[in-house]
């Protein structure tokens, strides 16, 4: 899913600006045109990844690859760095999630300093700052990597984790085409009752549940952070017609795409 967010500059916000102010960006299934370090400080809650729900809190590192789809609730007293990166940056972080939770208070020493000096960076706009930037960016990757090696290796993951995550990467790529679910399950090669009861299993979402609110967030994001045509929007979320895509986002948000926009404007 696009951002503002993203460009060719690593950018470092609390994750309350990722957020833009609105907790339904980071509490609703999505994802990001590039990879993202969220460092959690402080607070405890659940997050999906990949479709598996996970507790998470204080001292968590989660490293996410572009269009890795996730959820994240932190509560009113959470709070955590992000840091995001351009897709294909080269400075060595994991192809893969990565989940850690570190205990070791020299490491949560080290990474803190390295997320404070990038701040500082972006902050003082000194001379070579976006170099500076990138310096840290790249310690941070090694301070992630050594952490891997002293983490405990993640067991095994079952069938059903597979297909989950598989399911969920089909959909960060192609939430916008206008699939089924029933079309997702033939890709995979599963029956659609199959899908669905593993995502329950796995996340206490149903297949179309998950597809629903990756779809919706795009269409939202898109309606409140831009000026496009209603009908431009439908179109590009894979939507047949304006007035189906209408009521899709009002049944889901109780409030048309015009309401949404105005809101929006009301609070810039």
């Amino acid at each position: 899913m696009n951002d503002q967010t993203a460009n060719d500059r690593i950018r470092i916000t609390t994750i309350a600006q990722l957020a833009k102010g609105d907790a339904w960006r980071m509490e609703k299934l999505h994802s990001h045109d590039f990879d993202l370090l969220l460092w959690l400080t402080r607070g405890q809650g659940r997050a999906n990844l990949l479709g598996m729900r996970r507790g998470v809190g204080t001292h968590n590192a989660i490293f996410l690859p572009a269009d890795t789809l996730y959820a994240l609730d932190l509560g009113q007293q959470g709070f955590g760095q992000a840091v995001a990166i351009p897709r294909g940056a080269g400075l060595g972080f994991p192809d893969e999630l990565t989940h850690l939770r570190i205990r070791d208070v020299q490491a949560q020493g080290e990474i803190t300093g390295i997320v404070e000096a990038m701040q500082r960076e972006s902050d003082g706009a000194r001379p070579f700052a976006r170099e500076a930037i990138r310096a840290e960016a790249a310690l941070m990757s090694v301070w992630m990597r050594r952490q891997m090696i002293n983490a405990e290796a993640p067991p095994k993951p079952t069938g059903a984790q597979r297909l989950i995550e598989a399911f969920t990467a089909l959909v960060a790529r192609e939430y916008r085409s206008g699939k089924t679910m029933a079309d997702y399950a033939g890709m995979l090669g599963v029956t659609p009752t199959h899908l669905t009861r593993t995502c329950k299993d796995c996340c206490d979402m149903t297949a179309a549940e998950i597809l629903t609110e990756c779809t919706l967030y795009g269409a939202r994001d898109l309606i409140e952070r831009s000026e496009m045509p209603f009908q431009v929007i439908a179109a590009e979320m894979g939507f047949g017609s304006a007035a189906y895509f209408t009521r899709f986002v009002q049944s889901h948000t109780n409030a048309t795409p015009s309401e949404l926009r105005r809101r929006r404007k009301k609070t810039t």
